[in-house]
């Protein structure tokens, strides 16, 4: 089956609030990407809430509940306690855990699965028993190790952190080792019982070798290029295309 395409909110939450005003409306273009046949929506919804508020998680749950029952609603973050309150509220289908410091512009790092074992187990337990699914982002640095541990943890799976290979766009041959390297960490997870996803800087162009390596890729997360091209395509024809490039049937 081919990966499904969660289309990541932030970029457009971010544009939002350059202005005190309603627009863009999250919901208005959630709906477009859901409408044009994205598998769910993805917020990160940070503390200091400068994309995502955490007064537009009911409002996309909402959405989804009444117009795409079908789809997933996906929130990631570190797992503060004030987060794991939202996602409790918010009831998302999938919660997917990042080792974020609130400073930081974007995730751009993996879980030290040993250091942090017992501290990822209780929270996974603790979102598991109201439902969720969990995802914890991991480096795809091909450490088999790493997979194994992430395992114990009880978590569903793991989302890659594909941003070095995103930033392979004018190297090829830098990207096919970035690409050996993802598919070796997917192979590790998938064999310790593990679904793979993936995230960051993927683009119509990248994600189909990617595809290609990890052909058992559960879903893939978008973002930033799949705003920056909606703003050329328009959202609907931008999310026709990455659905193309994960190898859907569009």
């Amino acid at each position: 089956m081919p990966a499904k395409l969660s289309v990541n909110l932030n970029a457009i939450a971010m544009l939002r609030n350059r202005r005190d005003l309603p627009w863009p409306d999250l919901a208005h273009f959630g709906r477009i990407a859901l409408a044009a046949g994205a598998s769910g929506l993805t917020v990160h919804p940070r503390p200091d809430q400068r994309h995502i508020r955490f007064s537009d998680l009911p409002v996309l749950r909402a959405l989804i509940d009444d117009e795409f029952p079908e789809a997933e609603f996906n929130i990631e973050g570190y797992p503060t306690e004030e987060f794991l309150a939202l996602c409790e509220a918010a009831e998302p289908e999938q919660v997917t855990l990042v080792p974020d410091d609130p400073s930081q512009a974007t995730s751009d790092h993996g879980w030290d699965f040993a250091g942090q074992q017992d501290f990822l187990k209780t929270v996974v337990a603790r979102l598991k028993g109201k439902g969720m699914r969990v995802s914890l982002f991991a480096d795809g640095d091909g450490d088999a190790q790493a997979m194994a541990l992430a395992a114990q943890t009880g978590a569903d799976r793991v989302e890659l952190y594909t941003g070095p290979y995103g930033g392979c766009y004018d190297d090829p041959e830098r990207a096919a080792n970035e690409i050996e390297r993802l598919g070796r960490t997917a192979d590790a997870a998938i064999a310790h019982g593990l679904a793979v996803n993936a995230g960051h800087d993927l683009t119509v162009a990248n994600l189909p070798p990617l595809a290609r390596r990890i052909p058992q890729l559960a879903e893939v997360s978008i973002g930033h290029g799949l705003t920056a091209d909606a703003l050329e395509y328009g959202m609907a024809e931008t999310v026709r295309r990455f659905r193309h490039a994960c190898g859907q049937k569009v």
